[in-house]
């Protein structure tokens, strides 16, 4: 029986435990990912042609085997499975989940929650989904590395795996530490730590060392003053990538 630990922190879980009850509040501490998630979903819809050979016969995210990593209370499980893909949603957050699960059921939704790692998801269903997405995740566990790894071994041969996080960089410790958290308050105090953002330079290389090829990336502009938000070239604070699977 393997001992190495979980590739959890402890703090940042009971932090999102403690905040949970607030994942469907519109105007609570998860409005910012509510308010970036449509340009998740833009992002990931755009690239899901690359998933068949013929791009004329594209059925867009419909009977797709999707895994959300790192999946909280279900923002995105939610929007893509009211796209048609077949979700199931991981995290190792017991209040998160269950309030996932809640609201899946108010809403009449099928989605398939679990508590459980990556990496522990991973060894049970090697290369069994069309996409895994795993968005905010990487910047709240030890070893993000490991997540990656665990991303490329759960996507199928030619499948796709997105990631989304924070830039390492004075532009991004300003405005996602200083301002959201310390001035404006949009944030919890604590919600993220400098020391974990992760450059595009060195997430692509991980990604690349397992399989992964990045063949996209944009940046997630967020303007919490006038709520404005979109896709950018520049990738200085928040971006997303996606890899697809050699």
């Amino acid at each position: 029986m393997s001992t190495k630990p979980l590739n959890v922190n402890e703090d940042e879980i009971a932090k999102f435990n403690k905040i949970a009850s607030q994942w469907w509040d519109l105007n609570g501490d998860f409005k910012p990912l509510h308010q970036i998630n449509p340009l998740r979903v833009q992002f990931i819809c755009q690239h899901i042609a690359w998933l068949d050979n013929d791009t004329q016969a594209n059925n867009g995210l419909y009977d797709k085997q999707v895994i959300d990593v790192g999946c909280g209370g279900g923002i995105l499980s939610e929007s893509l499975t009211k796209l048609g893909a077949k979700v199931t949603g991981i995290d190792m957050g017991m209040e998160p989940l269950n309030v996932a699960k809640l609201h899946a059921l108010e809403t009449s939704l099928s989605i398939d929650y679990q508590k459980i790692t990556a990496e522990e998801k991973a060894l049970a269903c090697s290369e069994t989904f069309d996409v895994v997405t795993c968005m905010e995740m990487l910047e709240h566990v030890p070893d993000p590395a490991s997540v990656v790894q665990a991303c490329a071994t759960l996507v199928k041969p030619g499948g796709l795996v997105f990631f989304s996080t924070l830039n390492k960089g004075i532009k991004s410790y300003l405005l996602a530490i200083v301002a959201a958290e310390k001035i404006l308050k949009i944030v919890p105090d604590g919600t993220h730590d400098h020391d974990k953002f992760i450059r595009p330079s060195q997430l692509i290389s991980w990604a690349a060392l397992h399989g992964l090829k990045c063949i996209d990336a944009s940046g997630i502009h967020y303007n919490p003053l006038t709520g404005n938000h979109k896709l950018i070239d520049s990738l200085d604070v928040n971006y997303i990538i996606c890899c697809r699977k050699l």
